[in-house]
Protein backbone atom coordinates (compact mmCIF):
# COMPACT_ATOMS: atom_id res chain seq x y z
CA UNK A 1 0.00 0.00 0.00
CA UNK A 2 1.38 3.37 -1.00
CA UNK A 3 0.72 6.43 1.09
CA UNK A 4 1.26 9.75 -0.60
CA UNK A 5 1.92 12.84 1.40
CA UNK A 6 0.30 16.02 0.15
CA UNK A 7 2.65 18.49 -1.45
CA UNK A 8 3.29 21.58 0.67
CA UNK A 9 2.80 25.10 -0.59
CA UNK A 10 6.03 26.89 -1.35
CA UNK A 11 7.17 29.76 0.83
CA UNK A 12 7.15 32.11 -2.16
CA UNK A 13 3.43 31.54 -2.67
CA UNK A 14 2.74 32.02 1.04
CA UNK A 15 4.69 35.28 1.19
CA UNK A 16 3.09 36.52 -2.03
CA UNK A 17 -0.40 35.70 -0.77
CA UNK A 18 0.18 37.70 2.42
CA UNK A 19 1.87 40.53 0.50
CA UNK A 20 -1.26 41.31 -1.53
CA UNK A 21 -3.42 42.71 1.31
CA UNK A 22 -0.39 44.50 2.78
CA UNK A 23 0.40 46.20 -0.53
CA UNK A 24 -3.21 47.19 -1.18
CA UNK A 25 -3.64 48.61 2.31
CA UNK A 26 -0.32 50.42 2.00
CA UNK A 27 -1.51 52.18 -1.19
CA UNK A 28 0.58 50.08 -3.59
CA UNK A 29 -2.33 48.40 -5.40
CA UNK A 30 -0.70 48.42 -8.83
CA UNK A 31 2.44 46.71 -7.49
CA UNK A 32 0.19 44.01 -5.97
CA UNK A 33 -0.03 42.50 -9.44
CA UNK A 34 3.40 40.92 -8.98
CA UNK A 35 2.48 38.81 -5.91
CA UNK A 36 -0.87 37.99 -7.52
CA UNK A 37 1.05 36.58 -10.50
CA UNK A 38 3.22 34.54 -8.13
CA UNK A 39 0.10 33.13 -6.43
CA UNK A 40 -1.44 32.32 -9.83
CA UNK A 41 1.68 30.55 -11.04
CA UNK A 42 2.01 28.70 -7.73
CA UNK A 43 -1.63 27.62 -7.91
CA UNK A 44 -0.96 25.71 -11.11
CA UNK A 45 0.63 23.00 -8.99
CA UNK A 46 -2.08 22.85 -6.32
CA UNK A 47 -5.60 22.20 -7.49
CA UNK A 48 -7.12 23.45 -4.23
CA UNK A 49 -5.54 26.90 -4.66
CA UNK A 50 -6.80 27.50 -8.19
CA UNK A 51 -10.22 28.86 -7.22
CA UNK A 52 -8.74 31.15 -4.60
CA UNK A 53 -6.07 32.46 -6.94
CA UNK A 54 -8.62 32.95 -9.72
CA UNK A 55 -10.89 34.95 -7.38
CA UNK A 56 -8.01 37.18 -6.32
CA UNK A 57 -6.92 37.72 -9.93
CA UNK A 58 -10.51 38.51 -10.96
CA UNK A 59 -10.85 41.22 -8.31
CA UNK A 60 -7.51 42.70 -9.33
CA UNK A 61 -8.32 42.55 -13.04
CA UNK A 62 -11.73 44.16 -12.53
CA UNK A 63 -10.25 47.04 -10.56
CA UNK A 64 -7.45 47.51 -13.07
CA UNK A 65 -9.77 47.47 -16.10
CA UNK A 66 -12.21 49.89 -14.48
CA UNK A 67 -9.35 52.27 -13.68
CA UNK A 68 -7.78 52.08 -17.15
CA UNK A 69 -11.00 52.11 -19.19
CA UNK A 70 -12.96 54.58 -17.11
CA UNK A 71 -13.00 58.34 -17.42
CA UNK A 72 -11.03 58.69 -14.21
CA UNK A 73 -8.27 61.22 -13.76
CA UNK A 74 -6.75 59.30 -10.85
CA UNK A 75 -2.96 59.03 -11.23
CA UNK A 76 -2.77 55.53 -9.76
CA UNK A 77 -4.88 52.48 -9.02
CA UNK A 78 -4.61 53.12 -5.28
CA UNK A 79 -6.00 56.63 -5.68
CA UNK A 80 -8.78 55.30 -7.91
CA UNK A 81 -10.03 52.70 -5.43
CA UNK A 82 -12.69 53.91 -3.05
CA UNK A 83 -12.37 52.99 0.63
CA UNK A 84 -15.03 50.31 0.14
CA UNK A 85 -13.19 48.84 -2.88
CA UNK A 86 -9.91 48.93 -0.97
CA UNK A 87 -11.53 47.11 1.96
CA UNK A 88 -13.04 44.52 -0.41
CA UNK A 89 -9.73 43.99 -2.20
CA UNK A 90 -7.91 43.67 1.12
CA UNK A 91 -10.53 41.25 2.47
CA UNK A 92 -10.25 39.02 -0.59
CA UNK A 93 -6.47 39.09 -0.24
CA UNK A 94 -6.66 38.06 3.42
CA UNK A 95 -9.12 35.24 2.63
CA UNK A 96 -6.82 33.90 -0.08
CA UNK A 97 -3.77 34.20 2.18
CA UNK A 98 -5.53 32.32 4.97
CA UNK A 99 -6.72 29.62 2.54
CA UNK A 100 -3.20 29.18 1.16
CA UNK A 101 -1.73 29.15 4.69
CA UNK A 102 -4.19 26.52 5.87
CA UNK A 103 -3.37 24.33 2.90
CA UNK A 104 0.35 24.72 3.51
CA UNK A 105 0.37 22.54 6.60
Amino acid sequence: MTVTTPQRTSKAVLVAAWAVPVLVTGQFALVAGVPIAVVLIGSLRRRTHRWWAAALAAVYAAALVLWLAGPSSAPSLSKYLSPVATALFTAVGVVVAVAVSRRAR
